[in-house]
């Protein structure tokens, strides 16, 4: 009995190590909005200067794709994409890297940014189905 435990981990871990090599990916909904947001006292952020308010339930995804507390992300200026929810609040965010930010159409990035913005979004979090 013991030997099939470990048998049963081995191959647990051998599937683990395929699956973290596959990479992440990824996605983001055709609905997002590109902004720089500022925690200040969760639930209550700063949408590219401007007081907005995270929705309750709502996901922040860093650039694993991992949840992210919002209390972590106190005081800092993050580039993101969000999306709202029906009553107006912030409902989903996706933290992005300065360089992505920039490909996006953020802050420098020339005046053809804005009309690339749904082609690259595909790009960074991949074609969606």
């Amino acid at each position: 009995m013991n030997r099939w435990i470990r048998i049963f981990l081995a191959g647990s871990a051998l599937l683990a190590g395929i699956a973290s090599a596959q990479g992440i990916r990824r996605e983001a909904p055709k609905n997002v909005v590109l902004g720089q947001m500022v925690v200040t006292a969760p639930p209550e952020v700063s949408m590219d200067g401007k007081p907005d308010r995270l929705s309750p339930g709502s996901r922040i995804r860093d650039l694993n794709n991992m949840l992210v507390l919002s209390g972590g992300l106190v005081g800092k200026q993050l580039p993101v994409v969000y999306r709202r929810d029906g009553s107006g609040l912030v409902h989903e965010v996706w933290l992005l890297t300065p360089d992505e930010y920039q490909k996006l159409g953020g802050a420098g990035s020339g005046a053809d940014g804005y009309l690339r913005f749904a082609e690259l979004l595909n790009l960074i979090f991949g074609a969606r189905r």
